[in-house]
């Protein structure tokens, strides 16, 4: 297994500090004080391009961490989904990785699946169990 690259290292410290209720009682606070001073500076343009640029910066550097973050988990749900369909027995193997399909291909297994929830509805009405795995 490869070590963990300095900015993935990075992007996983950042999501954990971003998430605290100190760091958002931190950025409250500097939002009060910045209004604070707004008389101070006759809420001038200066006084104003000030929160504008900060608040852009922070918000254009958190889009990156905020989808490395969401990248590693996706990823990792997806193995974890994937281990599970591999190891139960009566699963379809056709099933791991469809994250890698295209949109027409998905569409066909979704369609399936689509079928067979309208079967298992359907025998639930008539009173049997929906319980079992049925082919796909």
């Amino acid at each position: 297994m490869r070590a963990i690259s300095w900015y993935s290292h990075f992007a996983r410290w950042i999501a954990h500090v971003s998430g605290r209720s100190i760091t958002f009682a931190v950025a409250l606070g500097l939002i009060v004080a910045w209004i604070t001073t707004g008389p101070v500076f006759r809420f001038s343009d200066s006084w104003q391009l000030v929160i504008n640029t900060a608040t852009t910066i922070v918000t254009f550097l958190m889009v990156f961490v905020i989808q490395n973050t969401q990248n590693r988990d996706t990823e990792a749900i997806q193995i974890k989904l994937d281990e599970l369909i591999r190891a139960t027995n009566g699963a379809h193997n056709a099933l791991l990785d469809l994250e890698e399909l295209e949109e027409d291909q998905l569409d066909q297994f979704r369609s399936r699946y689509e079928m067979l929830a309208r079967q298992a509805r359907d025998e639930l009405e008539r009173g049997q169990p929906d319980t079992g795995t049925p082919e796909a």
